[in-house]
């Protein structure tokens, strides 16, 4: 059965061990984004895809009649393919899950920390020849409030609670009861945490579910971190509490649009902390980014091939 890696990054490359690419053994592999002939030349008879951040709409879809399976190395599939169209077509759509987690969270620690010491504005200061020393906040004792506790946010709560913050959470669904923290409302978390820390997925309910109103209840000394979703934020909002000095700091992964434009406000503030949607970017994760996808894409070959065998017989 033909399988095809349609997309892999020089990074994903470097990861792709020899028993990793076992588990394919007859996967052809592209490095970088294939030209409109290589993609339809690599689609053709294909069985199964792996897709890292190729566009996959219907149209495009219903051009492979031998497609069964995708599998997105990541969470965020709707954002590529059309998978609802994949369902009617009879393609199963796969994601990988929980291979960033630990990650994720140690650069959202990062951030807070980042945030709590001014470490960036320093960097940049020190490089046009200025030398200031700004107060600095010491972590231990103060109060995380953690918003979503998904696998990453699981690891960040644990990650600070070890520091020693007092972690609160919230979820929609529940705070698991065996985490180290305390579950609150969702407006108690936000008028009491010292930092808050966003962990929810972008859907239609949580899409700018931190406005202005939300963002106003903080503290005056709030650090808000987001390595999640840029939408989850109203980023006209937040530049305007930032610029008023309603909250301390933002530290920020990620945006409603990506890359960041370079004359964005966010830019321009000395109490933002800016990385480049890079939280997910370990070699760690990203090997096992890549096992788990070989190991879905593995998985369902052999179900085709059993199911084809056993239809023939």
């Amino acid at each position: 059965m033909k399988s095809v890696y349609l997309d892999c990054t020089d990074f994903g490359q470097s990861v792709l061990t020899t028993d990793i690419l076992s588990k394919v053994p007859d996967l052809e592999i592209h490095v970088g984004d294939p030209d409109e002939g290589t993609l339809d030349r690599m689609m053709a008879g294909a069985v199964g895809v792996i897709n890292g951040h190729t566009i996959m709409d219907e149209a495009f879809l219903s051009r492979y009649p031998t497609l069964r399976t995708i599998v997105f190395l990541g969470t965020g599939a709707s954002v590529y393919i059309d998978v609802s169209a994949a369902e009617r077509l009879g393609i199963k759509v796969r994601t990988v899950r929980g291979y960033g987690d630990r990650t994720i969270a140690e650069h959202a620690f990062a951030l807070i920390m980042a945030g709590a010491r001014s470490l960036a504005s320093m960097d940049r200061e020190i490089r046009r020849g200025e030398w200031n020393t700004p107060g600095g906040v010491e972590l231990a004792g103060k109060r995380l409030g953690v918003v979503g506790t998904g696998g990453i946010g699981r690891e960040l709560v644990r990650m600070a609670s070890a520091f020693g913050m007092e972690v609160v959470a919230w979820n929609r669904s529940g705070v698991p009861a065996d985490l180290p923290c305390k579950a609150v409302a969702l407006d108690e978390l936000l008028e009491t945490a010292h930092v808050v820390s966003l962990h929810l997925a972008l859907t239609d309910a949580t899409l700018g579910m931190f406005n202005r109103s939300k963002l106003e209840k903080l503290r005056q000394d709030a650090i808000l971190v987001n390595v999640a979703r840029g939408a989850l934020v109203d980023e006209a909002a937040l530049v305007d509490v930032l610029r008023q000095g309603r909250i301390a700091h933002a530290a920020l992964d990620v945006f409603e649009q990506e890359p960041l434009p370079r004359d964005h406000p966010l830019t321009t503030l000395d109490n933002v902390t800016l990385t480049s949607h890079a939280a997910f970017k370990s070699r760690e994760a990203m090997t096992r980014l890549l096992s788990d996808g070989f190991d879905l894409l593995r998985a369902d070959l052999l179900a085709y091939s059993a199911q084809d065998a056993a239809k023939a017989r």
